[in-house]
Order: structure tokens, then C-alpha cells, then sequence
């Protein structure tokens, strides 16, 4: 966010007349260096944005030192945080029955509230005994679990039917939904899970961290057309880089 205000009143500077009289406005470190010591960010603001970060992304014991350090408190019981990364990590495991009855315990009404998510979860169920070569078990879970859920909705349709395509192919290299058996698969499943959790608790889907990073490249971008300055690249070190002039 400082450097967006930074950005939108360069810009305004920029666009002015006499501005216009060169292609770019070159802007020293110095320069730019004592605008951003000029934007006052609120420590607290910093911790939240960080407790929001661990909170979010399951990092129960980092949450917990950091509130007794930081004297920030997050915004649910840190317990909880253990049981949907309990959940999470069944799902990325493949143990998807684990992983319904874990999210039942937490909350019932998760997956009686959430037909694609649950749908989603059994499609993984099938993915599951595939993968584990249980050809006659998936093919009659598929039947009894999955196709009357087909039969209501056109996507899952289009789904079951890519699923149960990986039972034709000898070697799923060869069949064009191969992907479903990769890791990432797994991982797509877990994070909608941990999504769906994090909703129910009140409390944001997505860290606020990521978004913020995205509004800085696309800021940065921006003003990339108008002008030359020294710019982030390495976002794990936050390091200026002088441009190229």
C-alpha cells in the first residue's frame, strides 16, 4: 500500500507539462529512498499483516510465539489452527475418508453447505483407489458415489467422466487427465478444503500477504512506462535495484 501512494502522486508529477518534456523521470535512490521513509506504516498494522500470514497458512506454533512476542492476538483460537492442518495434510496424504470425518468433527454443516467442495473430495476418493490400482472398487464407487451427483450437475459430470478415463489408459502417462495423479491434484483438493475451514470460521480464505506483493509488482509495472527508479525484484529481499539508465 506506501508504495501505491507513492506511485499515484510521482504519477501526477509526471503527467505534468513540464514532465512531459522527457520520456521518463529518472528518480535517484536518494530521491526515492527518503519517499518511502516519508510514508509512516503503523507496527501494529505490520504485525497484523503477519499474524493474518500465519494464521492463514497454518503456522500454529510461529502464530503463537509471535503473539507473545508481538503482543498481537490473532483473530481465532490457535487451536483450531492445529486441527484444519490435521485436515489438510489427510487430504494431501490421500486419505480423503480421514480427511471428511476430521472436517465433520470440526464443523457438519462445512460439506452439507458445500456440495462442490464435498463432490470434490469424493472425486479425489476415486482418484485415490485408482491410484492404489483398486480398479473394481473405484469403478463401483464411481457408480454408487458419483454418478448421481453427475446426473444433477453438468460439471461434475464433465469431471467424473475425465476421472474415471485414467481406469482406460495402461500407463496414465498416456491419457490426457493424467494430471489428476499428480501431487498437485492433492494439493488443489487440500487448499479448497483449508479454504472452506478458514470461511467457516469467520476468518479470510486467502492471506493478505500475497495480494499486497501482486499489488506491488503491479504498481511498480505502472510506473515502469512513466519513469526510472529503483524498483524491488528480489520480493524475498525487498532489495532496491537501481535502474538501468
Amino acid at each position: 500500500m506506501f508504495l501505491s501512494r507513492i506511485v499515484l502522486r510521482d504519477l501526477d508529477s509526471i503527467d505534468s507539462p513540464a514532465s512531459m518534456a522527457t520520456s521518463k523521470k529518472v528518480v535517484t535512490r536518494d530521491e526515492w529512498e527518503r519517499k518511502l521513509r516519508d510514508v509512516k506504516i503503523r507496527k501494529e498494522d505490520m504485525n497484523r499483516l503477519v499474524m493474518n500470514f500465519l494464521v492463514t497458512e497454518g503456522f500454529v506454533d510461529a502464530a503463537d510465539k509471535f503473539r507473545v512476542e508481538s503482543g498481537t492476538q490473532p483473530d481465532i483460537d490457535l487451536a483450531t489452527i492445529t486441527d484444519r492442518m490435521e485436515v489438510k495434510k489427510a487430504v494431501q496424504s490421500g486419505n480423503v475418508q480421514e480427511a471428511i470425518e476430521k472436517i465433520n468433527d470440526l464443523n457438519p454443516t462445512i460439506l452439507d453447505t458445500n456440495p462442490e467442495l464435498y463432490f470434490h473430495l469424493q472425486q479425489q476418493k476415486l482418484i485415490e483407489l485408482i491410484r492404489a490400482g483398486k480398479i473394481n472398487e473405484a469403478l463401483e464407487f464411481a457408480q454408487e458415489e458419483l454418478a448421481p451427483r453427475g446426473e444433477e450437475n453438468q460439471t461434475f459430470l464433465e469431471e467424473i467422466e475425465k476421472t474415471v478415463a485414467l481406469l482406460v489408459f495402461e500407463d496414465v502417462k498416456n491419457c490426457p487427465y493424467g494430471e489428476l495423479l499428480d501431487v498437485s491434484q492433492r494439493l488443489k483438493t487440500a487448499s479448497e478444503v483449508n479454504a472452506a475451514i478458514l470461511t467457516s470460521q469467520s476468518h479470510e480464505k486467502d492471506p493478505k500477504l500475497p495480494s499486497l506483493l501482486k499489488m506491488l509488482i503491479w504498481t511498480q509495472n505502472q510506473l515502469n512506462e512513466k519513469a526510472a527508479y529503483p524498483r524491488i525484484n528480489n520480493l524475498s529481499t525487498a532489495a532496491l535495484e537501481d535502474p538501468a539508465i
